[in-house]
């Protein structure tokens, strides 16, 4: 093979790895790149758009340019669009809907799945919920959220997302924030309404999120469950068989005997649990320096002891870790070093390791990042 040839190889390879910036698949899998020749240093790509006069084009167009700006002997990119045709594309929507999972959810192996719950609401659950996302895919995990909390849905939120899922041809793709994907009824409800839904109905709602949800290749996925042992934790355990349970707790003596309950439900269930989180564990005075313990203490070492399972973390009480998830950027992001977040990067690590036989990556720890038709018109760059 010339020069020339393995040149244009590697462009190949560089262009199909571009994502779709609406559906978030790569184009290559899309079948969307049609051609990459060369004119001189010029690269000429031809792509397919799913659909004439996509509004997204200009913006796949300056990707393809970014993902051949690093190869040597390229020195500009011509983008020319077609669009596919009818056979085309439901030749594409039925490679997407092959990927969606079947009746059985999550359960080939390949990706852990962790639910965090706890007995009561307000011990900053869903706060602990992203901020182990974040870790996870800070480390080069491929990690998604479902929110399943649908009464109290907060991982919007607390992720800055403020847009809808995108949907093609009946395919739902998550929302995606800080390289976590995101499904939650917060992305289709009003804010300010609430959800009056009962059993059946949120039952149906959990099997459309895991079952009609394009998730793609997940190494985790973090299921915030509503607080207490109510219809949503009851179909979920039934629902994702090989799940392992976190339970958040504060040392509360109070919060921990609830929480004790719905870590013994998952253990009826028969999911494992894995660990527990003492959330607010104690407060430390930024002008003093003086540590308090606000909400009591030995909480989260009674519950670990009573459930059988390894105490993961105890985060203390901080500002910064509430008013991180007000702006939607959460503390493990905006300040890693924290002792907030190296709590939680702690437990993720932690995590990882309990779910070591699902996982199919090396490990990477959460700390450090170290593994164990017709043109349409061009676009020049």
């Amino acid at each position: 093979m010339d020069k020339r040839a393995r040149l244009i190889e590697k462009a190949w390879t560089a262009i199909a790895a571009v994502r779709d910036p609406e559906i978030g698949v790569p184009l290559g899998q899309m079948g969307m790149v049609r051609g990459v020749e060369l004119d001189g240093s010029t690269a000429k790509v031809r792509i397919a758009l799913t659909i004439p006069g996509c509004p997204m084009k200009e913006r796949i167009a300056k990707d393809v340019a970014a993902a051949l700006g690093g190869l040597g002997g390229i020195d500009g990119v011509e983008v020319r669009f077609d669009s596919m045709n009818a056979g085309q594309r439901g030749a594409l929507v039925s490679s997407l809907r092959g990927q969606l999972n079947g009746d059985r959810y999550f359960a080939d192996g390949r990706t852990s799945v962790i639910a965090v719950a706890s007995g009561k609401g307000g011990v900053g659950k869903s706060t602990i919920t992203v901020n182990l996302a974040c870790a996870l895919a800070g480390a080069g995990h491929r990690v998604g959220v479902l929110d399943a909390d649908v009464w109290g849905f907060s991982v919007p939120r607390l992720l800055g997302i403020e847009s809808a899922p995108t949907s093609f041809d009946g395919i739902v793709f998550p929302a995606q924030a800080h390289g976590v994907k995101v499904m939650s009824i917060g992305l289709f409800a009003d804010q300010q309404a609430p959800v009056v839904w009962r059993g059946p109905l949120l039952h149906k709602t959990m099997r459309q999120f895991l079952g009609e949800v394009h998730w793609g290749e997940l190494d985790v996925l973090l299921c915030d469950l509503p607080p207490g042992t109510g219809d949503v934790p009851i179909s979920l355990a039934a629902m994702l068989p090989d799940a392992s349970v976190v339970v958040v707790t504060t040392p509360q003596d109070a919060a921990r005997t609830v929480a004790e309950r719905a870590g013994r439900m998952a253990s009826r269930a028969r999911l494992r649990v894995a660990g527990v989180i003492e959330n607010m564990a104690s407060f430390t005075c930024p002008w003093c320096g003086e540590e308090t313990e606000i909400f009591g203490a030995g909480g989260g070492e009674e519950l670990a002891s009573a459930l059988g399972a390894p105490l993961l973390a105890r985060v203390p009480i901080a500002v910064p870790l509430r008013a991180a998830g007000d702006v939607g950027l959460p503390l493990v992001i905006v300040d890693p070093d924290a002792p907030a977040s190296v709590a939680i990067r702690d437990a993720a690590d932690a995590l990882l390791e309990a779910a070591r036989p699902r996982v199919q990556l090396p490990i990477v720890h959460a700390r450090s990042g170290a593994r164990d038709g017709d043109h349409e018109g061009s676009v020049q760059q």
